[in-house]
C-alpha cells in the first residue's frame, strides 16, 4: 500500500480520536429500538415453542386414540388405568400413576417412562406409533396379572385369617339352656355378694382396731 492508499483509507475511515477532537458526537444506543427488537424476539420465539408443544400434543393424542380400543378391554372392576393427556410445558400421556409416555427432544420420539422406587426408567423407545402401542398394551396385560396376583394372595390370607380365627379364638362351646343360664348368674351375683360383704365387715374390724389401739395408747393403765 503506498501513500495515496493510505491517504484514501484516512479520508474514508477518519481516526474516531481525531473525529471526537473536531467535536463530534458519539454513537449512541436506542433503548427503545432495542426493547422492540427484544419483544419482537421473545414472541417469536414464544411462537415456535408453542407450536413444538403443539405438535408433541397432537403426536401424544394420536396415540391415545390408538390405545382407545385396548383400554375398552380393560375389565370395568379395574381401576387402575386412568390413561389422561396433561399439555403441560412437558405434554405426557399418563397410562395409570406411575406410566406415561412423552415426547423426546426431537419431538418425534415417543419415550415410554415408568417411576419406580429406584428411580426412573426407560421401557420403551420408538418414533413408530405401532411400537409404542404394542409396549403399552403389554405393560397393561403385566399389570393387570400383578393386580390378580394381589387379589389371590389377599384371598388366601383372608381365608387363612378366619380359619385361625375360628380355631383359635371361637372354641365350640356347646350349648346351656336358657334357665340354666339364669341360675348360674343368680348364683355368681350372690357369691359376689357375699365377698362385698365380708370385705365391708373386714374394713369395719380393722377400723374398730385402730381405734381400740390409739385409745389405749393415749389412755395409760
Amino acid at each position: 500500500m503506498d501513500d495515496a492508499d493510505r491517504a484514501a483509507a484516512r479520508d474514508g475511515f477518519p481516526d474516531p480520536h481525531v473525529a471526537l477532537a473536531a467535536g463530534a458526537q458519539p454513537p449512541r444506543g436506542d433503548l427503545k429500538s432495542a426493547l422492540r427488537r427484544a419483544r419482537v424476539e421473545n414472541a417469536e420465539r414464544s411462537d415456535v415453542i408453542s407450536e413444538l408443544r403443539g405438535a408433541e400434543v397432537v403426536r401424544l393424542e394420536m396415540l391415545q386414540e390408538q390405545l382407545a380400543p385396548v383400554l375398552a378391554q380393560v375389565p370395568k372392576d379395574c381401576d387402575l388405568f386412568d390413561v389422561a393427556l396433561v399439555p403441560s410445558e412437558h405434554p405426557r400421556l399418563f397410562i395409570d400413576m406411575i406410566g406415561f409416555v412423552e415426547m423426546g427432544r426431537d419431538r418425534r420420539l415417543y419415550r415410554f417412562l415408568q417411576d419406580t422406587r429406584h428411580g426412573r426408567i426407560t421401557l420403551c423407545e420408538s418414533e413408530q406409533i405401532d411400537k409404542m402401542v404394542e409396549a403399552v398394551t403389554n405393560y397393561i396385560a403385566q399389570r393387570l396379572i400383578e393386580r390378580e396376583q394381589a387379589l389371590a394372595a389377599d384371598a388366601r390370607a383372608l381365608t387363612r385369617d378366619e380359619v385361625s380365627r375360628v380355631d383359635v379364638y371361637e372354641p365350640a362351646v356347646p350349648a346351656t339352656p336358657a334357665p340354666a343360664r339364669r341360675q348360674r348368674r343368680f348364683f355368681v351375683r350372690l357369691f359376689v355378694f357375699f365377698i362385698d360383704l365380708l370385705g365391708i365387715a373386714m374394713l369395719f374390724a380393722l377400723l374398730a382396731a385402730a381405734a381400740w389401739y390409739v385409745y389405749k395408747l393415749q389412755v395409760p393403765g
